[in-house]
């Protein structure tokens, strides 16, 4: 029986019933964390040997004869702008090699925009008012990037297919302030969905107003699939070429959640013309990145393949942990009618819509019997949203074990919640 269709005296008793199974979980002093997808300790150790591979007999002589333990190399090591051009199915000039995280490039790129202008544009500094659209729910870090500059945020829907398009191509034909878009095109995050290839095609064919606007495509799940047969996306960089778009779009990857977050590799991929202007401005910054990590991570894989048939060994480990989060979502919740989800074929979160109106205090019962979420309103903008009913998930890091345990408070905190918002009302 749905929760909705339940009478006064019917709530109140299964309410009070979920109130005392959640204080039992409650005395238990529990500590477990669902807040960001952190890799596991068991998915961390598939590359411990990694920190083996170079060692004093090592050969850290590059290809081209580069010493990789000296100064040089602005755009990374040959061997890794190979290895990343394969994954990401470009070619080695339209690829550049950072440090340790894709979001340092994403930063880097929308600060020097900012303060340099891109395309001989005016800097964004200079101008009265810069806008980003952000398809919702999204990632946190990406508008945490917005609002640091003080870049005024729009909110996107998403479709099946992916955000909005006819929102999207509307806007940025008419507003010269819309300055980019972000995107997850490859198991969105935290939704989990694929774009169609339609949706990419539209995305390349954008006619924005502004001569500097560009796509943030933030390819960071493209390899972390939990099913054999993924569904792939286009390749957004052939597509603006035939478009006759090939400076509009930025491509970001990184070993992240592949090897070592913290100390992967990034990679940028974007047209030649863009990868150069960037260059000339990165001089100032840097004298280059980590050579020997690149190197590491090279000898380690070997090859894009080498990284596709590792990440096997990843879903693995994180598939039967999405599986217990879809199987209690809908033993416990589907048939009180109390919330949506989307079982996503990859990537690492799975998003939750409860009852408008009690995310917050779901977030809130969740924590004070020990599970920690992800704030309440972090996939939107400002931390603001405006239906207060997305929570993202994160199943990775826990131990199966406490997902289970997790996931049973989560499942008596949003029918608590949903209980006592129906009764409110």
């Amino acid at each position: 029986m749905k929760l909705c269709e339940m009478n006064h005296d019917e709530l109140l008793s299964h309410k009070k019933q979920w109130e005392e199974e959640y204080d039992k979980f409650k005395a238990l002093d529990l500590k477990l964390n669902m807040a960001r997808g952190k890799p596991s300790p068991e998915q961390l150790a598939l590359t411990t040997d990694m920190l083996d591979i170079l060692n004093s007999k090592s050969d850290l002589t590059g290809i081209n004869g580069d010493d990789y333990r000296n100064y040089g190399i602005l755009d990374g090591i040959p061997e890794a702008k190979t290895m990343f051009a394969d994954l990401l199915e470009v070619s080695a000039d339209e690829v550049m090699i950072f440090g340790n995280s894709s979001l340092n490039i994403m930063y880097d790129v929308v600060s020097l925009s900012y303060t340099n202008g891109i395309n001989g544009c005016l800097p964004w500094c200079r101008l009265d008012k810069v806008k980003f659209l952000c398809p919702v729910p999204g990632y946190d870090r990406h508008f945490t990037i917005c609002e640091s500059l003080g870049i005024e945020m729009v909110n996107i829907p998403y479709t099946d297919n992916g955000p909005d398009m006819d929102m999207i191509e509307k806007m940025v034909s008419e507003d010269e302030s819309i300055k980019g878009v972000w995107c997850v095109p490859q198991y969105s995050n935290p939704s989990g969905i694929v774009y169609s290839d339609e949706t990419v095609k539209r995305f390349a064919a954008l006619k924005p107003k502004a001569k500097d606007f560009r796509i943030f495509w933030d390819n960071a799940y493209c390899v972390h699939h939990l099913v054999d047969e993924p569904k792939l996306i286009l390749n957004i960089i052939d597509e603006c070429k035939k478009a006759g778009n090939e400076n509009m779009v930025y491509v970001f990857a990184s070993t992240s959640k592949i090897t070592f977050p913290g100390s992967g590799v990034a990679a940028l991929a974007s047209s030649a013309g863009n990868l150069k202007e960037i260059a000339k401005i990165m001089e100032a910054r840097t004298i280059g990145h980590d050579k020997l990590n690149q190197l590491r991570h090279v000898k380690y894989f070997k090859t894009a393949e080498g990284i596709k048939e590792h990440m096997k060994k990843h879903q693995v480990i994180l598939a039967p942990k999405f599986s217990i989060v879809i199987e209690k979502l809908e033993k416990e919740i589907a048939p009180l009618g109390i919330g949506s989800w989307v079982n996503p074929k990859g990537g690492y979160f799975i998003s939750f819509d409860s009852v408008p109106g009690c995310a917050k205090r779901i977030v809130s019962l969740c924590r004070e019997a020990g599970v920690t979420l992800t704030g309440a309103g972090a996939t939107y903008p400002y931390g603001k949203d405006p239906e207060d009913k997305n929570i993202r998930i994160a199943p990775s890091y826990p131990s199966v074990e406490e997902l289970s345990q997790a996931m049973d408070i989560f499942c008596l905190s949003i029918k608590i919640a949903s209980a006592e918002k129906l009764l409110e009302n």
